[in-house]
């Protein structure tokens, strides 16, 4: 009885970590499911960054295929990030459209003219309102979407090379071939 006594509860402890283990484990914890995939970007109205006085809606979105991208300078994997994004749109010609999340105007603009500007324009979401309408764990997140509006992809994380290869071109691509 007394060796039951240990065997029992260290044989539940193996099997809590076992569970654990594989639990945690499963899929790529980058690619989070979002309800909003083929549903149109969420209604908002910012301010821009570069013209805070003028607010974009939804509509500035529409037309054409792009990329929004939600980020901070506050963000380290979001600097990591910035490089690649600034690539993408030199050599794929891909509309990226930015979203500084819970940042300071002053701080972004001296970031984007320290580092570059991949964007045709950024949003601000100071509050994290829009952020809270896109389901946005953190930043970096990015949104693939559609020439109406709709968003194809989520990826939570850094878009980098192989990302791109994997997931995000192949969804341009087929947008492409659809039209």
């Amino acid at each position: 009885m007394n060796r039951m006594s240990f065997f029992v509860p260290l044989g539940v402890f193996v099997v809590i970590v076992a569970l654990g283990y594989i639990g945690f484990g499963l899929g790529d914890r980058a690619v989070l499911p979002s309800p909003l995939i083929g549903k149109p970007f969420p209604p908002f109205s910012a301010p821009r960054l570069d013209a805070p006085e003028q607010l974009a809606d939804r509509t500035a979105l529409l037309g054409r295929p792009l990329l929004v991208n939600v980020w901070a300078t506050w963000c380290p994997t979001c600097k990591a990030e910035h490089a690649f994004l600034e690539t993408l749109k030199a050599r794929e010609g891909l509309e990226i459209v930015g979203i500084v999340y819970k940042d300071d105007p002053a701080s972004a603009r001296r970031w984007l003219d320290r580092y570059g500007d991949p964007y045709s324009f950024n949003l601000l979401d100071a509050d994290g309102r829009i952020g809270v309408e896109l389901g946005v764990y953190g930043a970096p997140e990015s949104f693939l979407l559609d020439a109406r509006g709709t968003i194809v992809y989520k990826r939570v994380g850094d878009v980098n090379e192989q990302v791109w290869a994997a997931e995000i071109a192949p969804r341009l691509a087929a947008m492409e071939d659809a039209s």
